[in-house]
């Protein structure tokens, strides 16, 4: 135990690693959102932040191998398309709204169509959270598989889903994950209970953006 919080002490003397740079991120996107309920006004996340916010999960995914390469090139290319499209739109629901009056909502590469890939990698990091958190203690390995079923897996093809399986054998293992983080158990904990919260209310506020448009989330 005291070796342990002699890690933590160490680490917390240091810069920000990428966890806890991503649990503050969202916590301030959130912040946002429940002080726009607070308020009573319709909340709308401003795009750039947003978009920079989300960029940080970039690290994250390259601490996780070949396993996670596939989320990686489609996450980040889908983010800097958003980032891109922040220099013409202010907010998410500016984006989406320009893409229904141009009927390109689902069209490939629509910026409404990549809002939605983000969204889901963002949710994927939060259920392997989840699973990485369980009681069970699972391995990276099951705590990945089980959120990628989940979440990707209905969306992609069967050529897309067997490069995944057999990747997630490369995953490196529980230890070594904290390591490459930069934390350990009980820094990740929290961390990843803080971008399990934050990150919770963000998706929520994506959903509600396709649903109140009609736009329907299996896709």
């Amino acid at each position: 135990m005291k070796n342990e919080d002699n890690d933590d002490h160490h680490r917390d003397s240091r810069t920000e690693t990428p966890l806890s740079s991503i649990a503050q991120a969202f916590e301030e996107i959130s912040d946002l959102i429940k002080k726009g309920n607070k308020n009573e006004v319709s909340v709308d996340l401003r795009l750039k932040p947003f978009c920079e916010a989300c960029s940080l999960m970039s690290a994250l995914f390259g601490c996780l191998g070949i396993a996670f390469k596939f989320a990686e090139m489609e996450y980040t290319a889908k983010v800097g398309d958003l980032l891109e499209a922040s220099k013409k739109f202010n907010t998410l629901s500016s984006v989406v709204e320009f893409d229904i009056k141009n009927k390109t909502v689902k069209s490939p590469g629509s910026h409404t169509r990549n809002l939605r890939r983000v969204r889901q990698g963002l949710d994927l990091i939060r259920e392997l959270f989840q699973n990485f958190l369980s009681a069970e203690k699972y391995t990276l390995k099951k705590a990945a598989t089980a959120a990628y079923q989940q979440v990707c897996a209905p969306y992609h093809t069967w050529a897309v889903r067997t490069a995944v399986s057999a990747g997630m054998c490369t995953l490196p293992a529980r230890d070594q994950l904290l390591l490459n983080l930069n934390e350990t158990d009980k820094s990740a904990d929290k961390e990843m209970r803080r971008y399990i919260k934050a990150s919770s209310d963000v998706i929520k506020i994506i959903d509600n953006l396709y649903i109140s448009r009609g736009i329907p989330l299996d896709w």
